[in-house]
């Protein structure tokens, strides 16, 4: 038997006692309260409890290594990025690479692939499909559910796929941009249970106050989490904390733990900030996940006090798997799976004919998954709508990856580029590619680079070329952690140094095709209004 001694904090009960945990077989098989000495503290380990592992651009076994380090023990994972790319294979791939990960990843059924019918994606997952993935052991939940209108208007395979998972008996989660009122009631009383996509406090409260479970969100593109501060003392048994996406060099610097702090220096109380950040998510969807209790997995962490929440080890199931900032978790080998079959283009494949009139621009906005619609003259040049860098209206080009065809292009603002262009395999949820540049040549070699790599996030500026290759499935690599953090950190200096100002330009970029996230937004099929649900032409008649 094992014996970790320190100042053991019950949330569950909101009390702090010295004590020493006996650990035998995994498992906390008695709690002795005893003067120990020791001046540190045992809380539960954090569960993330919402991400798509995915956007890490790292495997489930690498991202167990670093998010260990930070104090995750667990995630609520949502594979329907892989699954828009190789469906059911794509979340058995998942699945079996976590196997090799002490990190508990608790993974869902995606419920839409594609997310809409106005966009091409590798896979469809319908009802049997969703049914299949349902019946695992390592299926807790059905992913998602981001066709809310289909919800709202009872769509026949949308409402099967909610029924099935309560066979099941298992939660549903939710996706609600906006969504507000009598439509959100109607959403959530179809079975739905939580929402991460609440763009305000407000919206937070009012989903609480109608029974939904709440996300909070601080992830890479979207954070709402220093605007819900006020509200976590008075709500915090209905919400949980969760990053969504979360690319590499941030996941560096830290992940749930971040928050857990932040909440904590706002004046949160810490045991119901703890309980948010731990046991909130492992009760909801029932995570064979420690809480500190006799018999529970002894799966906590140990910091040095509780307001700098300094990590000094994480313990998965008795195994101590990271210490003071280091991972204790061995690299292991992963194989390469994808889903890439496109020919190289031709600069004239991104030429706009001019037509008489004005033009759709999608406006991208920090910290947002959401986009404004603009409407403006273009710049003509040689009876071509083309770039135009004075006013930032930049080409927007999304190329189909699964089939060669003829790329859709449009029109974009607050990229900055000055010149060159960036481009990215990642681009939810279909992920097809997705580039901005100031040329047709540009966006050319830029959509070229990442063609002739099978994936990989790029950038070209002159004569100089970089990419971060992403071989499986195109979203992910098959390097450590570390070497994919700097990658990205390379590439995201760059596409500033070609003049970006936002944060995280390729965040952003990747998901100006998200049709299901209002306003405006971009397929391989052409522009999509995501509040009318549908097509729209880029020239304004």
């Amino acid at each position: 038997m094992k014996r970790i001694s320190g100042n053991i904090v019950d949330v569950l009960n909101s009390r702090i006692c010295s004590g020493t945990l006996v650990i035998s077989e995994g498992r906390i098989a008695d709690i002795i309260r005893e003067e120990t000495g020791d001046d540190t503290y045992i809380i539960p380990g954090f569960v993330d409890a919402h991400i798509h592992i995915e956007s890490s651009m790292l495997t489930p076994a690498e991202f167990s290594r670093i998010a260990t380090v930070h104090g995750t023990v667990a995630t609520i994972s949502d594979p329907h990025e892989i699954a828009n790319v190789l469906g059911t294979e794509g979340v058995k791939y998942m699945i079996e690479d976590a196997k090799m990960a002490p990190l508990k990843f608790c993974f869902g059924a995606p419920s839409c692939v594609p997310a809409t019918p106005f966009e091409t994606a590798g896979a469809v997952l319908g009802v049997k499909e969703v049914e299949e993935l349902l019946k695992l052991d390592e299926i807790g939940y059905l992913g998602e559910v981001m066709n809310f209108p289909g919800v709202l208007n009872g769509d026949t395979e949308v409402m099967e796929k909610i029924r099935t998972a309560a066979e099941y008996s298992k939660p549903v989660d939710g996706h609600a941009p906006g969504l507000r009122g009598a439509e959100l009631e109607r959403y959530m009383n179809a079975g739905i249970s939580t929402n991460h996509e609440c763009l305000s406090c407000d919206e937070v409260v009012e989903n609480i106050e109608k029974g939904v479970k709440v996300q909070i969100r601080k992830g890479s593109a979207a954070d709402i989490f220093e605007e819900c501060l006020p509200i976590l003392d008075e709500h915090y048994e209905s919400c949980m904390f969760c990053s969504d996406d979360k690319h590499p060099d941030d996941l560096l610097k830290g992940h749930i733990n971040d928050m857990v702090k932040g909440a904590i220096d706002y004046g949160v109380d810490v045991m119901k900030v703890l309980r948010i950040a731990s046991v909130n998510p492992a009760l909801h969807y029932r995570l064979d996940v420690g809480l500190l209790r006799r018999g529970d997995p002894a799966d906590f962490i140990r910091v040095d006090n509780l307001t700098d929440l300094n990590i000094l080890e994480t313990h998965i199931d008795g195994r101590i798997v990271a210490r003071e900032g280091a991972s204790l978790i061995p690299e292991g080998a992963t194989k390469i799976i994808n889903n890439f079959h496109v020919a190289p283009k031709e600069p004239d494949s991104f030429e706009i004919p001019y037509v008489e009139g004005r033009i759709y621009i999608i406006k991208a906005t920090d910290d947002t998954l959401f986009t404004d619609k603009l409407i403006d003259i273009p710049k003509v040049e040689n009876g071509c709508a083309v770039s135009d860098t004075k006013r930032d209206i930049l080409k927007l080009a999304v190329v189909n990856r699964y089939k060669s065809t003829k790329p859709a292009v449009g029109f974009v603002n607050n990229f900055g580029i000055q010149t060159g262009a960036i481009a990215s395999s990642v681009a939810h949820d279909s992920h097809n590619i997705v580039a901005v540049g100031v040329s047709d040549e540009d966006i050319c070699r830029a959509v070229n680079l990442i063609i002739s790599n099978r994936g990989g996030i790029g950038a070209v500026l002159g004569n100089r070329e970089m990419i971060l290759p992403l071989p499986i499935a195109g979203i992910m690599s098959d390097k450590d952690y570390a070497s994919v953090a700097d990658g990205y950190t390379r590439l995201d200096k760059m596409a500033k140094a070609m003049g970006s100002r936002l944060r995280a330009p390729f965040m952003t970029l990747s998901f100006m095709a998200l049709l299901v996230i209002p306003r405006i937004k971009m397929s391989d099929k052409g522009l999509f209004d995501a509040e009318a649900f549908g097509a729209i032409d880029l020239f304004c008649r």
